[in-house]
């Protein structure tokens, strides 16, 4: 039999190659995470990963063996992509706003929107705030420092979920640091001279037409014109002056714009809520925040999904909403969007977390936040 202290000096040999050829990987994963970053991959590419524990499997034949490699070989990977989210995180705060000085928040649309009534409610009136044209620009401005936080609609109580944000959200990567609720009225608004038998023409947001859908069936002789959004719309009637054009939009908006109201409240359900989530390049979690947003897609087997969302139920979590969208490419393939209450501070929510990663083929986590819907 070998001698111990000769076994052990082997071992420190190994060792100190392993310890090599750890640095060597870790330099090859930096380059890697760098890439990522300029061509907008994602940290995770699971299938990647599993085709290349299957190829060092093969070439060992020892089953006990073949476990030992594969507890090895994840935990590497793990190393590797946590690494390669810190250098993520971190280029995405190179053009971070100083935080000393006065932030700026960002919303789509004109002043009188539901989005900047959400933004005066969730940050206070006096709070310095932007507006933009699109979604996609106030994730730009995000993305660039102009503003620290962007407010965007991302559900109706009515209508359901906002496509376009929940996609922008998974295309830029930021995450979610808290939300607001908004009760919206929509109002028939016109010139100071206009009845409603002179209208034939209505501006509104396709959200604002679909949840009044009821009022305008029983009109169905106007022209109904999908516009940016409810308070541009009252922004071009009043700019127009024409009393055969009306609005869809908030008697804030009819009192900014000098229009007037022609019929209140005309969306078809009374308690008609959109919820607005704020958005920023840093995940903002503490103690009191009790929401979690991720972002995931399975393989496309029998009993997949069913494996992820019993890890919810295993660990006593409540899931408050799913939403799935298609993948491009992809037909009847989906990322799903999911909220559920924990703190990511609970070991509950950190084994639901872990377990949902290693099972999904893509992942993302949006955040942890106070939530205001329960």
């Amino acid at each position: 039999m070998e001698d111990l202290n000769y076994l052990r000096e082997q071992i420190n040999e190994i060792d100190e190659e392993l310890v090599k050829l750890f640095k060597k990987r870790m330099s090859v994963v930096s380059n890697v995470a760098h890439y990522k970053i300029e061509n907008h991959m994602e940290v995770l590419d699971s299938s990647r990963e599993n085709q290349i524990i299957n190829k060092h499997l093969k070439n060992v034949e020892d089953k006990t063996l073949q476990n030992y490699l594969k507890e090895f070989l994840q935990d590497l990977m793990s190393i590797s992509r946590e690494s390669q989210k810190e250098i993520l995180s971190k280029a995405s705060c190179n053009c971070e706003v100083d935080e000393d000085s006065e932030f700026k928040v960002g919303f789509q649309g004109v002043p009188a929107s539901f989005s900047h009534q959400a933004v005066n409610e969730y940050f206070g009136n006096n709070v310095k705030s932007d507006h933009f044209k699109s979604f996609k620009d106030i994730f730009e401005a995000v993305q660039k420092g102009d503003i620290k936080y962007g407010v965007l609609p991302i559900e109706n109580s009515s209508t359901g979920g906002i496509s376009e944000v929940y996609d922008l959200m998974r295309e830029y990567g930021f995450y979610i640091v808290g939300e607001k609720c908004v009760k919206v009225d929509h109002n028939l608004m016109g010139t100071e001279d206009a009845e409603i038998c002179d209208i034939n023409e209505v501006y509104s947001h396709t959200q604002g037409f679909l949840q009044c859908k009821e009022f305008f069936d029983d009109h169905s002789d106007w022209r109904l014109i999908p516009y940016f959004n409810t308070a541009k719309s009252a922004e071009y009637v009043s700019k127009e002056n024409l009393k055969n054009k009306a609005c869809v939009a908030s008697k804030k908006a009819a009192e900014f714009y000098g229009l007037k109201i022609l019929k209140e409240n005309i969306n078809y359900n009374s308690n008609n809520y959109t919820r607005f989530i704020i958005i920023g390049r840093k995940e903002e979690s503490d103690i009191s925040s009790d929401k979690i947003s991720v972002i995931l897609s399975i393989s496309h087997k029998v009993g997949a999904l069913y494996k992820i969302l019993k890890h919810f139920s295993d660990n006593n979590l409540n899931m408050m909403k799913i939403e799935s969208r298609p993948i491009v490419g992809k037909s009847w393939q989906y990322f799903f969007y999911i909220d559920f209450q924990g703190n990511i501070l609970n070991e509950n929510t950190k084994s639901a977390l872990r377990s949902i990663e290693e099972e999904s083929l893509y992942y993302k986590f949006l955040g942890n936040y106070k939530g205001e819907v329960s």
